[in-house]
């Protein structure tokens, strides 16, 4: 999805407006084209400001793109603890598995700014940098909770004795996956959330015939 973009100006549009849209097109700029490669400047022409004003009200380029991160953060976060929180679908029961539940819940809470999801995976930010470190932490919260999704989903499902790495494995496959899918959906813009979800369950039923019998 695209934020709108154009030089018609924002004199007289209320400050806190004006820096909504400034985040929304920041938030595009970082998620296509990376904390390296987009500018100050940039962002400051497609919302028709001066680059003076822009940082008047978010300081920095890394101040920018922190503003930017952290609702993304915040919404990501949120989204997929209280998908993981719905009580788990029973055998008679049709009701998403969790893993469907969390990937509706990252579209549902993408939709509309779906490039965010780069913002969080940015291998462009400087590794010592506030930015950085701000981004890890998200991620490691997301990367927790994928590891007691995935422990809790071996468990049930395993049989026997599992390799005790089996969950990690299992966890840095997961993020992968979610990776992969929006990335996918970016380049899809068709594609809502609800669609995406049910073609991420036939995936699933796909996947799962290619096991063992």
């Amino acid at each position: 999805m695209t934020t709108a973009s154009s030089r018609a100006g924002t004199k007289g549009v209320p400050r806190a407006a004006r820096e909504q849209q400034i985040l929304g097109v920041a938030t595009e700029e970082f998620g296509r084209h990376g904390y390296e490669a987009t500018t100050v400047a940039g962002v400051a022409a497609r919302v028709g400001v001066t680059k003076p004003l822009l940082h008047q009200y978010f300081g920095s380029k890394e101040d920018l793109y922190l503003a930017c991160l952290t609702p993304v953060g915040d919404r990501l976060v949120d989204a997929i603890r209280s998908a993981m929180a719905e009580p788990a679908a029973g055998a008679a029961t049709d009701a998403p598995t969790t893993p469907l539940r969390v990937l509706h819940a990252l579209f549902t809470a993408l939709d509309g700014q779906r490039e965010a999801w780069n913002v969080l995976y940015d291998p462009s930010l400087p590794p010592a940098g506030e930015a950085a470190r701000h981004a890890a932490g998200y991620r490691d919260t997301i990367d927790a909770l994928a590891a007691t999704g995935t422990a809790e989903l071996l468990h049930v499902h395993a049989s026997g004795t599992t390799d005790p790495l089996d969950a990690d494995a299992l966890t840095y496959a997961w993020r992968g996956l979610c990776t992969a899918l929006v990335r996918w959906w970016i380049h899809h813009p068709e594609q809502s959330p609800e669609a995406m979800t049910a073609r991420c369950a036939r995936l699933f039923a796909t996947a799962r015939s290619i096991g063992p019998a």
